[in-house]
């Protein structure tokens, strides 16, 4: 199998001519509020270290840089609701802006109302999402674009990105519905929402595409209303949920609806198979900030916290190195040769090197979007083949020069055993084009085996800056050649050739969502050899079992509504690759496509806008 992956990965940069681990201090089950205080790092020139190490961080007292906002329960609220207020109106259009913020609350109970824009994250800076206590509302609205004809007509959320919530407890005001309207690149995590009704578009009739809900707990019903796919894992929905559209996909949700496919279109799966949690930054009762890193769990359903016990580790940050904006591509390596971990402090960052990860453990984690642009035509971002390394929270902005690969996890042909403890990957979002010009023919490739993924966007951009055929080129977002790779929560879209490529063996999805690209100039232009078009899930002639789970692909080719693609599956005729529950949609009517998968499922075009497959083979 790896040298047919070779062979995968070699013609896609062909094709793409289209235009030391820290130590731990506390690990196991029941890791409570009581965690022990994590040793700071030793300081230059201790234990025989050379005196040109760079100095440890102060985990007591860190610098966040100038887009973090750390709120205490001494913080008056007119204080809090102010500087919410006031980011709110800087990023409530600014889709392609570079100011990043971070807004994090210390344990305690707040009053506050925050309307959720762009590049802002929410965070609770507690172990359990019950330390943290926002009584009022953390909303995403879609008050801001435009729907259809009427520029009057505002509750479009299908650009509501780059933002999310975390580890904390929202408590709204009697009988108050908590909107959050949003769509690609926004997770809400960790979070317990004691509400009526959450509503996960404008309450209208606004368009919504997309979303991601994880590790939360929904005391009122969840009421998807327009959104069209969305993937809710590892949760609990104490009022329930109403409403499907195209695709609502739930893996190990207490209280999830039952399946029923394709009307409603429920697609459910018991529980996870592996997954680890996203880590996050805490504050320990000392005051010591420190980042918890979550155990690994098995078949998992339900709430990580729930019981008000978390499994896992817990690093101070003194074992970190926190990268502020201005940091040095160079600096951050030799960070990383030191064995340290890396904190991003909200920020864009252009590095003309790659950041290279080695040491088994690191754990790499952003804060309030933060945002890595490779300048020299590099990788952004290599991870070696070792294990339990993750990577979190980051946005990969694809430079002016071409990469080939935006993010590399192991390099081709690794081949180690990572079943004990994988590398994850959560919340990483790649971008071509869109806040300027860039290229690049894969935006992410997995090499070693074992990694588990959850929630990726990657995206070609179809509005914004530097937006054309042959301006904005990328041939792929995923190229997995590792073997059993789980991925939960893929959003793919406009990728000029295949937007997925499956070359390793024993792959699971659980939720795919892709737009094929809208711009295909005429059909000569795109076509893979005979076939029409590019299948936007190609999973290896050679693959002998693959499996995904509520999958969906659209097309709205409005460069050239004549275009055809022949399907959105295009897999190997086995028992062994099973797919569940999936869609094909032309949106609006404009383009055709054949098939959903392989030869089956019926066309949709101008007359017939949606296709259900429930199961294949």
């Amino acid at each position: 199998m790896q040298e047919a992956s070779s062979t995968i990965h070699s013609g896609l940069r062909r094709r793409a001519a289209l235009g030391g681990a820290a130590a731990a201090v506390a690990a196991g089950a029941g890791i409570g509020v009581g965690l022990a205080r994590a040793e700071p790092a030793p300081a230059a020139g201790e234990c025989g270290e050379p005196s040109d190490v760079l100095p440890p961080t102060d985990a007591y007292a860190p610098d966040f840089g100038p887009g973090a906002h750390v709120f205490d329960p001494s913080t008056p609220a007119a204080e809090i609701q102010s500087t919410m207020d006031s980011i709110t109106e800087q990023m409530r259009t600014n889709q392609f802006g570079r100011e990043r913020h971070a807004v994090l609350f210390k344990p305690g109970t707040y009053e506050v109302d925050i309307d959720l824009r762009f590049y802002t994250q929410i965070a609770g800076l507690g172990l359990l999402p019950g330390d943290v206590v926002l009584n009022g509302h953390v909303r995403v609205e879609a008050d801001w674009l435009s729907q259809g004809d009427d520029p009057n007509y505002k509750g479009n959320a299908t650009q509501n990105f780059w933002r999310g919530a975390e580890n904390l407890t929202v408590d709204n005001p009697d009988g108050q519905i908590e909107r959050w309207a949003v769509s690609q690149a926004a997770p809400y995590r960790r979070i317990d929402l004691r509400t009526v009704e959450m509503q996960l578009w404008d309450g209208y009739e606004g368009w919504a595409s997309g979303g991601y809900i994880a590790d939360s707990r929904i005391s009122g019903t969840v009421v998807s209303g327009s959104q069209q796919q969305f993937l809710t894992r590892g949760s609990r929905l104490d009022g329930g949920w109403t409403g499907s559209v195209w695709n609502m996909v739930f893996v190990g949700v207490e209280g999830a609806p039952a399946q029923h496919f394709p009307n409603p279109s429920h697609t459910v799966v018991d529980a996870a198979p592996v997954i680890r949690e996203k880590p996050f930054l805490y504050v320990a009762d000392d005051g010591e900030y420190r980042v918890f890193k979550p155990a690994v769990r098995r078949a998992a359903a339900g709430l990580s916290w729930d019981g008000g016990e978390v499994e896992g580790t817990s690093i101070s940050l003194a074992e970190f190195y926190v990268v502020v904006p201005g940091t040095e591509a160079a600096t951050v390596n030799r960070a990383l040769a030191e064995g340290r971990h890396l904190l991003f402090a909200p920020g864009v960052y252009e590095f003309d090197q790659t950041l290279e990860v080695t040491a088994p453990g690191t754990v790499v984690l952003g804060l309030g979007l933060a945002t890595i642009i490779p300048t020299a035509g590099q990788t952004a971002l290599t991870v070696a083949d070792v294990d339990g390394v993750v990577l979190a929270g980051l946005l990969v902005d694809a430079g002016a020069t071409e990469s080939e690969v935006l993010v590399q996890i192991g390099p081709p042909g690794s081949s180690t055993d990572h079943s004990a403890d994988p590398v994850s990957v959560h919340d990483l979002f790649a971008r071509i084009g869109g806040a300027h010009a860039g290229k690049a023919a894969v935006s992410l490739e997995i090499n070693s085996r074992h990694v588990v993924a959850d929630h990726l966007w990657l995206w070609r951009g179809d509005h914004g800056e530097g937006i054309g055929w042959t301006v904005n080129t990328a041939a792929t977002g995923l190229v997995v050649n590792g073997d059993d790779v789980t991925v939960y929560g893929l959003f793919a879209e406009h990728y000029q050739e295949h937007q997925v490529i499956w070359a390793g063996e024993r792959g699971r999805t659980y939720f795919f969502q892709n737009e094929m690209p809208y711009d295909p100039p005429d059909q000569q232009t795109w076509r893979e050899g005979s076939a029409l078009g590019w299948a936007s899930y190609k999973v290896d002639d050679g693959v002998a079992e693959h499996a995904a789970w509520g999958v969906g692909g659209y097309c709205f080719f409005n460069v050239n509504p004549g275009v055809v693609c022949d399907r959105v599956f295009e897999v190997p005729e086995t028992d062994g690759v099973r797919f569940t529950g999936l869609v094909s949609v032309s949106l609006g009517g404009v383009g055709t496509i054949r098939r959903v998968i392989n030869e089956t499922g019926d066309q949709v075009d101008e007359s017939t806008f949606a296709s259900y497959v429930v199961s294949y083979p």
